[in-house]
């Protein structure tokens, strides 16, 4: 079976273009497909950018096709199964910030499939997560992470349960309240409870002591 070529995509993508009224050329100037509205006097025109898959290149010639029309497409063959999936969603993602269209061409069934419309990006804000954001930001003392940190980070919340494991270090057991008020910790008894660092032991209702490996933990 011989090897899909861009050439390949271009008839399923021409006879979609022309089923919404465009007149297709391919290999106009720099790019791939253009479509112009007849008559439109060229104020209608369309441009898309070919690729048998998803690339930096695509994109950036898509970008730089936006110089010609405000409606763009990048166009790629269309994959199976999960890897392709999320490739599309990330893609899809990224497209949408950048004000280009997507395309999916079945090949062998002749047919495309728009994932996306070119026009202006416009981000929708998620409140949760900015205020995970902002909170995190409070909580963390200092700044102890250089950016761009590969691996584990110190956060407010191991911030927080190393108030806890020193108070413990010196009091050997004691109640939740009392490790609260006395490190300023509100969530201490959760932190202890939850235990997400392994360093901290129920010894009756409570009450907790700090393990080995929250002393270990200390000491490095």
């Amino acid at each position: 079976m011989a090897a899909m070529k861009e050439t390949d995509l271009y008839p399923p993508v021409k006879a979609h273009l022309e089923a919404q009224g465009f007149e297709v050329k391919g290999e106009i100037g720099p790019a791939d497909v253009v479509g112009v509205r007849p008559g439109s006097k060229g104020d209608d025109i369309v441009v898309v950018e070919l690729k048998r898959g998803f690339s930096l290149t695509l994109f950036h010639q898509g970008i730089a096709r936006l110089a010609v029309s405000d409606c763009v497409y990048v166009a790629v063959a269309k994959g199976r199964g999960r890897p392709w999936l999320k490739s599309l969603r990330e893609n899809v993602r990224m497209a949408r910030r950048l004000g280009l269209g997507v395309i999916g061409v079945d090949v062998g069934a002749g047919a495309v499939k728009v994932y996306c419309e070119p026009g202006p990006y416009v981000p929708r804000k998620v409140a949760r997560k900015k205020r995970a954001i902002l909170g995190e930001f409070e909580k963390r003392e200092g700044d102890p992470n250089l950016g761009g940190l590969q691996g584990p980070r110190v956060t407010a919340y191991r911030q927080e349960a190393v108030l806890c494991a020193e108070f413990l270090a010196l009091a050997g057991e004691a109640r939740g309240a009392e490790v609260a008020k006395s490190t300023g910790v509100a969530r201490a008894t959760l932190i202890m409870r939850n235990n997400h660092y392994g360093w901290f032991e129920k010894v009756s209702k409570g009450v907790y002591t700090l393990t080995d490996t929250g002393r270990a933990a200390l000491s490095d």
